[in-house]
């Protein structure tokens, strides 16, 4: 087996952190049509949650005048890098379709999950989708001021939504979440198969961080009522935005406090089974179960212990 990595590599592993637009705020007051009506304009189509594929793992970017009727348009920014299908300076937006919105994509379009994507999308395909997915999840979930009750309508090219009778400005949210792996005192890692999951699927430990706690004391308390396991030393690795709906997951490692019992107990409600393995084992169980998808930062924080790519072919 190959040793562990170094943490600075880890940053390369995170596949939905990249990007190379310039968000560049400043034109957001300028609004969604002005900005389409800009020479070299460029739009991703988003519909239930999926973006329209130009190739096997390209977006395709529609100028302005291809853009189809949509619910909602948003910013993302404008390119940084001169592409064929993109130039320099030009604006980039995402068009929404309504979920039963019958759109041909075409001979060679089809419609693509970022989930399934996003490790083979390039650098600047995979942040526009990113941006775009999780800006149109909040809208989404947002229709309705959360102070007020009133209808809420977009604004700011779609970085704002504003209460329809009082004016408020209601800003993007993202929730944030601690995902970890957990080794013992033989660097074995401890993985879990949750009840949500198929069987035999397993994963590191994650949770949502709770309002005034740190990202640190996430990691422990998590750790704690997922397996009744004592960790030290949280260590931050990185993190990567995961907009499913609209979560930033912050990878941490953690260690098997010393005197720790390493015997896990899973509460049988969140988590079914628990189980330590080593490199070796884990190679071994590899045509039993399935890991978490290249895209993910679970899969990054599993290959980081493990000290390269896990050639599975069972992932989800």
């Amino acid at each position: 087996m190959p040793p562990a990595s170094e943490p600075s590599s880890f940053a390369a592993r995170l596949p939905l952190s990249r990007g190379t637009v310039d968000r560049d705020h400043l034109s957001r007051t300028l609004g969604v049509e002005a900005l389409l009506a800009e020479p070299g304009a460029r739009a991703l189509v988003l519909r239930s949650g999926e973006a329209l594929l130009a190739g096997p793992t390209e977006i395709a970017l529609l100028a302005g005048d291809e853009v189809p009727p949509h619910a909602l348009a948003l910013y993302l920014g404008r390119a940084v890098d001169d592409a064929p299908d993109l130039p320099a300076g030009a604006p980039v937006l995402a068009v929404v379709l309504d979920d039963d919105a019958v759109e041909d994509p075409g001979d060679q379009r089809h419609w693509g999950n970022l989930r399934e994507l996003g490790a083979r999308l390039s650098d600047r395909d995979a942040g526009l989708f990113t941006e775009a997915l999780g800006l149109a999840n909040w809208h989404r979930s947002y229709g309705f001021s959360p102070r007020t009750g009133n209808a809420s309508i977009p604004d700011a090219a779609g970085w704002t939504r504003r209460d329809a009778e009082t004016g408020a400005e209601i800003f993007p949210r993202t929730d944030a979440a601690v995902i970890m792996g957990v080794t013992d005192h033989d660097d074995r890692i401890l993985l879990g198969s949750n009840a949500m999951w198929k069987s035999n699927r397993f994963s590191v430990l994650a949770g949502f961080v709770e309002p005034g706690e740190s990202l640190e004391a996430a990691v422990i308390r998590e750790v704690h009522e997922e397996s009744g396991l004592r960790v030290v030393d949280p260590v931050y690795l990185g993190s990567q935005p995961w907009p499913f709906p609209a979560s930033l997951m912050v990878g941490f490692r953690a260690r098997l406090a010393p005197g720790e019992s390493p015997e896990p107990r899973a509460d049988g409600e969140e988590i079914l089974e628990l189980r330590w393995f080593t490199r070796d084992e884990l190679t071994a169980s590899l045509g039993e179960i399935g890991l978490p998808g290249r895209t993910s930062i679970a899969r990054a924080i599993l290959e980081d212990w493990y000290g390269g790519p896990i050639d599975d072919g069972v992932e989800w």
